[in-house]
This record gives structure tokens, C-alpha cells and sequence, in this order.
């Protein structure tokens, strides 16, 4: 499980005493143990590792972004800890997949469903969310539907 193995990375840090790592991986287990507490009252829970994909998939949106808007601002310094940060949440996602394999995907799936127009977008990511939500960033995904059914 990836949370085992991020409990196994905070140790091995502290330990190496890599300060820029351990505070990353802090800032890890806060924000998945706050999608905990906001799931506390759903009726259906999703499956951990899947979880815990889609929060450190946010965080790194969320550090990407900032370090764009950093290097617009000229302030290489704090781009380059994003950039650290980055690095750190990425070791704990899972192998994602290559572009041929999300364009082979979609078709299947496309093909499956009988997707033909970009009025079915919504269908194909769907289903493409329910099969590979933790193998593809879904931003890509959806110009890689858009263009297909386009």
C-alpha cells in the first residue's frame, strides 16, 4: 500500500536526517489524513491506494502550478523547492502510463462504448477514471479524448 510506503520514507528521512524530505512527506500524510477526515461521512469509500493517488496527484497540480507562477515572478529559489517537493511526492505515485498507452486505452474504450462524438467525452472519461484513475493524469487524458473523438 502507498501509505505503508510512506510511512517507511518518513522513517528512512528522519533517520538521513534530508530535512527537504521529511517536510514533504509531512506534508503528505496531512493531506491525505485530511481527505480522510472529509470522507469520514460518505457512503461509499474508495479504495486507499486510489485515494492517496488522487491527493498526491492534486498536490503535485497544486506544485506545478506554483512553480510557474514563480518563474513568471522571477523567484528561481522558490521554484527550485517546488520543483524539490515535486520529486519527493512523485516517488509515491504509481507507473503512469506512456501516451500510446492512454491513446490505446481511450480507443478501447471509445470503441467499447460507442463513443464517436465529443458528446461522449463524458462517458469515455468516465470510464476511463473508473479503469486507469490511478495510471494517468486525467488533464491529459481528457485532451487525449477530446482529440480522439474530435
Amino acid at each position: 500500500m502507498i501509505r505503508d510506503d510512506i510511512k517507511t520514507a518518513l522513517v528512512v528521512a528522519m533517520k538521513a536526517r534530508d530535512a527537504t524530505t521529511t517536510a514533504a512527506i509531512r506534508l503528505i500524510q496531512s493531506s491525505v489524513k485530511n481527505r480522510d477526515i472529509e470522507l469520514r461521512t460518505a457512503s461509499v469509500q474508495p479504495d486507499d491506494d486510489l485515494l492517496v493517488t488522487e491527493v498526491l496527484q492534486k498536490m503535485i497540480k497544486q506544485r506545478r502550478e506554483s512553480i510557474e507562477m514563480y518563474e513568471k515572478g522571477n523567484r528561481p529559489e522558490l521554484a527550485a523547492a517546488e520543483a524539490a517537493e515535486v520529486a519527493v511526492i512523485e516517488r509515491f505515485l504509481p507507473q503512469q502510463m506512456s501516451e500510446a498507452e492512454a491513446n490505446a486505452a481511450i480507443d478501447v474504450i471509445a470503441t467499447e462504448i460507442g463513443a464517436t462524438t465529443v458528446k461522449d467525452m463524458g462517458r469515455v472519461m468516465a470510464a476511463l477514471k473508473e479503469r486507469h484513475a490511478g495510471q494517468m493524469d486525467m488533464a491529459k487524458a481528457s485532451g487525449l479524448v477530446k482529440a480522439r473523438l474530435g
